[in-house]
């Protein structure tokens, strides 16, 4: 009982202290728990919303709604002309001349830069290839898609890139849109030239960066934005330590055949403590005296650039791509590179054939000076063309025929440019125009008819191919 008297007291005393503190406690604390508490009641007792059913439609109504029912197209509608879906169909090998829907021409379309495509040493290496591996491999290189002739041609463009390490791709395109996602993730930052062509873009979407572009070649524009860059940095310390930088850029413009200003960009990367990765598809096999691209051309320490990627498929008439750079960054790939880890790997035939293609480059260096006497060639010739503008650098085997003054809408560019095109081709000479996804470019470049010059063609087929254009531009522009 006394036990129970103690705590009786107690609870009458911890009432009293409750009293006495809502006496104490300010007013407008009162009235605050006072709207929570009248709020807490109101959910407690209100009643629960209850879908009404819809009882204004008859049964017959509602099934005439869903016959009358037409869903969104799944694509948008597509002209029957467009010329994606109207292809030109090659006969034969695509090397210096091909039959074009019947028609033999003077080859001035495919990037077959260096003639390997119909080479013999080339074709020889790839038949008995065949005859060891079979055609394909049916696997990617984790899962016994990795062929001895695969490391051989590895070890092959690492020792003529001089890089530590190289690594291949079955696909060209896959090559860079791999690489970039394969080291730049969410929340770092790639600065890259408004001229990049697709397969960086697409790079650069699958890695979800914060995505910096500067104007076409201006390295003034890159470095404010560098400047701007560190400004942020200084802010906030602590993210900056995290955050990597990037700096990504074609070694030869495949969407204006412009080369990248590589010695500024190296001085811009030590400068802001950026990395470099270089695309180097149209400039391996063509620039340089060895054609190693634009690192050889410049005379620029390959070990400044953090990582080079290629194609395969244009001086080297193979398939497939290639990064190359030191041995720990080109490892990451092997465990992180989509294109590698979850592509069949390259058909054995295709690396043999690129291996004899470089054993060619190897043998015979006096051919890419034979291929830049060529472009400077054609480009002269062609210079001064009413209606047309030549766009590219005077040495690129790939550049662009653009129209001086605009016809007032892209549709109409594009037709005047295809009757140049087609006014060439009946007269044996096989050009194209550029092709782009125009609602996917992040900067659409304007129409253009794109001239290759390959070390196959003759000074008479440059000039031919330069006096068709000449006399189309003067017939058809007006």
């Amino acid at each position: 009982s006394i036990l129970w008297k103690k705590m009786a007291s107690g609870q009458q005393w911890v009432l009293v202290e409750m009293v006495q503190a809502v006496y104490e406690a300010p007013a407008y604390h009162l009235i605050l728990e006072g709207i929570l508490i009248l709020w807490i009641i109101r959910l407690l007792f209100s009643k629960t919303y209850k879908l009404q059913d819809r009882s204004d439609l008859t049964e017959k109504e509602i099934e005439e709604l869903i016959e009358e029912w037409q869903p969104e197209p799944l694509v948008p509608p597509v002209r029957k002309d467009h010329p994606a879906l109207n292809y030109n169909v090659v006969t034969g090998s695509a090397s210096h001349v091909i039959v074009v829907n019947g028609k033999t021409c003077i080859n001035f379309a495919s990037f077959n830069f260096l003639g390997l495509l119909d080479n013999k040493r080339v074709k020889t290496a790839a038949l008995e290839s065949i005859k060891k591996y079979g055609v394909g491999t049916c696997g990617p290189r984790g899962f016994y898609g990795t062929f001895d002739v695969h490391l051989e041609l590895e070890d092959r463009l690492a020792k003529f890139m001089r890089t530590e390490e190289a690594i291949i791709y079955s696909y060209g395109f896959a090559t860079i849109a791999s690489a970039i996602p394969a080291y730049s993730k969410r929340g770092d930052i790639v600065f890259v030239d408004e001229a990049a062509c697709f397969a960086v873009q697409k790079g650069l979407q699958a890695s979800r960066s914060n995505i910096k572009f500067f104007r076409h070649n201006d390295m003034a524009d890159l470095e404010r934005l560098l400047k701007e860059q560190e400004k942020e940095d200084q802010k906030n310390p602590r993210k900056a330590r995290v955050t990597r930088r990037f700096i990504v850029v074609e070694g030869l413009y495949m969407n204006t055949g412009d080369i990248c200003p590589l010695p500024e960009l190296v001085k811009l990367k030590y400068k802001y403590k950026v990395r470099i990765f270089l695309e180097e598809s149209l400039s391996f096999g063509v620039l340089g005296d060895h054609g190693r691209g634009v690192t050889e051309h410049f005379r620029v320490n390959i070990e400044d650039i953090d990582l080079i990627s290629a194609n395969m498929e244009n001086a080297l008439a193979s398939i497939g791509g290639f990064c190359c750079g030191r041995s720990f960054v080109i490892d990451h790939q092997r465990l992180s590179g989509q294109g590698y880890c979850f592509s069949a790997s390259l058909p054995p035939m295709l690396a043999r054939a690129a291996i004899e293609g470089l054993n060619i480059m190897e043998d015979e260096p006096d051919i890419f000076q034979i291929l830049r006497k060529k472009c400077q060639h054609i480009h002269k010739a062609l210079k001064g063309i009413s209606g047309l503008k030549v766009v590219g650098e005077s040495i690129s085997p790939a550049f662009h025929l653009q129209l001086a003054k605009s016809l007032g809408s892209r549709e109409s560019d594009v037709r005047l440019l295809q009757d140049i095109v087609e006014y060439c081709m009946t007269r044996k000479v096989a050009l194209t125009q550029a092709r782009y996804l125009e609602k996917e470019e992040k900067n659409l470049p304007p129409p253009s008819i794109r001239v290759v010059v390959t070390v196959e063609q003759s000074e008479e087929d440059l000039d031919l191919a330069a006096s068709l254009i000449k006399e189309a531009a003067q017939l058809l522009i007006h």
